[in-house]
């Protein structure tokens, strides 16, 4: 097949990868509008299911994925910056790794299966598609495909109320951190992450009362670093917040909630977030994208007709993207009635906050209770140790040691 993929992100790039691993025939093009190593954003989030998933498709990319990553243990959930009184935990752990560098990754593995990958190009109109076999509009939330057959595709999208921008800083954390900081206007707070050594994602986030109460929707972007780094100033630890990524400054946005009633029109398909949206919060958006390229090309190698191919594809993923979506708008929702828990011990606050999905049960109470207990977390971080450093073997790889910490973690 002639095949055109409209956007190099994760879906795009890791589609043409997946397609060429099962039927090397096929010719296939990367269309992407930004130069190389140049990406919105600073860092992606992912867990360990998505290491055993890529690890299985192809061992060479997951391996390279793997070693450019950072591993991070716990949860923490500040109110008022502080690391004492006023923080609760989850457990678990995650990888976290710099956009730019995953998609540098997955250029030069698509490159070395004979992809074209081609930068800098974008198409004049996305209602005049190049002649191809098969076209996967990957081209992100925004994508001009998706709009230009909007109809047929059914979409939908939801907008949030609270305005969020997305920032770096050169704050090193350790772990997953919710911060919450109550200010004259109201409460405002960032979720954050490492991304790669000496770099971390905080995204802020506020209701519009607050943001216009701290006077954020007058100044420009840029100009609201001061402000937000006092606010934030215990949690950052007197490090800055940085704006610019792409040689771009962050802009405040408001998230969108995108689904389609199909996700096929002839021979254009979606993948990634053209085909949905799932909120931040979640961190889950760079894994979907790279299940959906998978799943696309294995349905296209496992049914001789296209049209058949693309409608399986096209049912499985939108059945199995159905509770995600679902669970997405929940943790939107709850991040947006964040006054009604705010008045709660931190522990309570947190519980409330682990469960705003639902699945609220006398057990898991039990267990979060449980974890923040000094020495209940020591001995469930071993055991996540001994179940990565297994899984981790199991794979072929050598364990990853934790940020800050020596092996084993």
């Amino acid at each position: 097949m002639k095949i055109v993929c409209v956007g190099g992100g994760p879906a795009g790039l890791y589609f043409a990868i997946s397609a060429k691993l099962r039927d090397a025939g096929h010719e296939i093009t990367v269309i992407e509008r930004d130069p190389p190593e140049a990406t919105y954003g600073w860092g992606v989030v992912y867990w360990n299911d998505l290491l055993d998933i890529l690890h299985r498709n192809d061992p060479e990319s997951a391996r390279a994925v793997s070693a450019g990553s950072v591993l991070w243990q716990d949860q923490e959930i500040r109110l008022h910056g502080s690391r004492h009184d006023g923080t609760a935990y989850f457990g678990g752990y995650g990888y976290s790794m710099g956009r730019a560098a995953l998609l540098e990754i997955l250029t030069r593995r698509a490159r070395a299966l004979g992809v074209d990958v081609r930068h800098g190009e974008r198409l004049a109109d996305p209602a005049d598609l190049p002649e191809a076999d098969l076209i996967v509009a990957a081209d992100g939330a925004g994508s001009r495909i998706r709009q230009s057959r909007a109809e047929h595709f059914g979409t939908q999208v939801e907008t949030g109320r609270n305005p969020y921008i997305w920032l770096g800083t050169d704050r090193q954390f350790e772990s997953f951190v919710f911060c919450f900081e109550e200010t004259p206007a109201g409460w405002i707070w960032f979720h954050a992450y490492p991304s790669y050594h000496g770099i971390s994602t905080c995204i802020v986030e506020c209701s519009p009362q607050t943001w216009k109460g701290l006077g954020l929707d007058t100044l420009e972007p840029e100009d609201a670093m001061p402000l937000l780094e006092k606010i934030f100033h215990r949690a950052l630890d007197g490090h800055s917040l940085i704006s610019r990524s792409r040689g771009e400054p962050a802009k405040w946005q408001r998230f969108q909630h995108i689904s389609n009633r199909t996700w096929v029109d002839g021979n254009v398909v979606l993948a990634g977030d053209a085909a949905h949206t799932t909120h931040f919060t979640l961190g889950s958006g760079t894994r979907l994208a790279m299940i959906d390229a998978i799943v696309l090309a294995h349905s296209l190698a496992s049914y001789p007709d296209p049209r058949t191919a693309l409608r399986e594809y096209d049912q499985h993923r939108r059945a199995e993207l159905h509770s995600t979506q679902a669970g997405a708008r929940s943790s939107m929702a709850w991040f947006e009635q964040l006054d009604d828990y705010l008045d709660r011990d931190p522990v309570s606050f947190a519980y409330a906050m682990s469960v705003r999905q639902g699945h609220q049960t006398p057990w898991r109470y039990q267990v979060h209770l449980a974890t923040q207990i000094p020495v209940v977390r020591r001995a469930r971080r071993a055991y996540d140790t001994g179940k990565r450093w297994y899984q981790d073997r199991k794979r072929g790889e050598a364990p990853m040691p934790l940020l800050g910490r020596s092996l084993p973690g």
